[in-house]
């Protein structure tokens, strides 16, 4: 197999780079907050599964700029819509009513599971989930919130009260506190935490930078009947999970479980940022003016992104493909030897291995194939692509996997 990426032809439509990765790489360096351990590679155009450096040089995007191009890069009914948007209106707030925004309400809506048809727009996945934290708090008039010991919902402080890690959390102390942390799946633990003073349960359905893995059905029918025993709200943040990812287009669905919130983000949008709450409906009804607002939450180019996404997974089929290429990929993959297992569902997946995951994570982007690591498991790669892929486009990592496994 061939040791370098591949070298195509870069999409052109809309391209502004005018320098060679070095120095996009140095100005990135100089000149931003020291935030983020980059990959080494400066992408400058993206189309469908993959995406080009400054050079032209083409790699298998299997992480999906982080989750987010769910469609795909550049799918063209997105741009188109995002165009025409721009051309007509790039922004009004929520002070006025827009037809973007009642469409891409409508919309969503329509997919949302029956009972939580309400929804408030807002900017991104740790804003969501602030928002389900105070609509549960102020709905229970409680303050307590259980959620995961290696969950992860933001980086602003009241979604780091109930992120598990402490790499995130502790630097910024002091976070909100009244937070409970307990091991994802142990339904004793999450028994012993229940009380009249929980206000909601939090988590992720599927854990991703924690380590991907599906807790049993059973344990999510545990999760419900605590929540209804002890009057506190079931908080599902489908940031990754949602949208069809996983297969369907809330995790809920599979395991028959109803949760009261549902924050989403991600590729909602296709790339442009935005996020979401879905709330029960007898919640909403008792939420007022003025107890939860967003400057740029619903914003007319935001809502047709988000409209033309949702288009183009229903009339693609797309959570129905992530179900079967997903598939697909489990049974190539645990043929490799050195792979354990695939853990998760649909086109949200963890190759499990009998060693260190970063080097191979590494090779394969020498490869041309982008992939993950999972903070809270160093044997998985992580495998976060666009709905959109086929296949056919994943023969390259079974390959390049094969060989270096070898």
């Amino acid at each position: 197999m061939n040791g370098t990426p591949t070298s195509g032809s870069a999409p052109t439509r809309g391209s502004t780079a005018t320098s060679g990765s070095a120095a996009i790489i140095a100005d990135e360096d100089r000149w931003q907050l020291a935030t983020y351990a980059h990959l080494p590679v400066a992408v400058v155009a993206g189309q469908g599964s993959y995406v080009f450096d400054a050079e032209g040089r083409r790699y298998l995007d299997l992480y999906g700029g982080h989750c987010v191009a769910l469609v795909g890069h550049c799918h063209p009914r997105l741009v188109a819509a995002i165009q025409e948007q721009a051309a007509r209106l790039l922004f009004y707030s929520n002070v006025v009513y827009n037809d973007a925004r009642a469409a891409a309400a409508k919309a969503v809506t329509a997919i949302a599971p029956e009972g939580l048809r309400r929804v408030f727009f807002c900017n991104s996945g740790t804003e969501a989930n602030e928002t389900a934290l105070k609509i549960a708090r102020r709905r229970t008039g409680r303050r307590h919130v259980v959620s995961m010991s290696d969950g992860f919902h933001g980086r602003t402080l009241g979604s780091l009260g109930a992120t598990g890690p402490e790499r995130y959390r502790d630097p910024s102390w002091p976070v909100p506190t009244e937070h409970t942390r307990i091991p994802y799946g142990d339904e004793a633990a999450l028994l012993a935490a229940m009380g009249g003073h929980v206000a909601a349960v939090m988590l992720e359905p599927i854990p991703s930078m924690g380590g991907i893995r599906v807790a049993p059905d059973s344990w999510f029918a545990a999760l419900r009947r605590a929540c209804d025993a002890h009057g506190a709200l079931l908080v599902f943040d489908e940031v990754q999970t949602g949208f069809g990812r996983t297969g369907s287009y809330w995790f809920g669905e599979q395991v028959g479980v109803r949760p009261d919130l549902i924050t989403a983000a991600k590729g909602i949008a296709g790339g442009v940022p935005a996020g979401l709450v879905l709330v029960r409906e007898d919640i909403a009804a008792g939420i007022g003016h003025g107890e939860q607002g967003t400057t740029f939450g619903g914003g007319p180019l935001a809502m047709a992104a988000m409209l033309a996404v949702l288009g183009i997974l229903e009339h693609e089929q797309l959570p129905q493909q992530a179900r079967r290429v997903g598939d697909w990929l489990e049974r190539r993959l645990v043929e490799l030897p050195g792979v354990r297992s695939l853990s998760g569902r649909g086109l949200l997946r963890g190759i499990d291995l009998d060693r260190p995951a970063k080097p191979l994570v590494g090779a394969l982007r020498e490869r041309g194939i982008l992939t993950g690591t999972a903070d809270g498991d160093a044997q998985q790669i992580r495998l976060l692509p666009p709905l959109t892929l086929t296949e056919e486009e994943c023969e390259p990592l079974v390959e390049a996997l094969a060989e270096l496994l070898a």
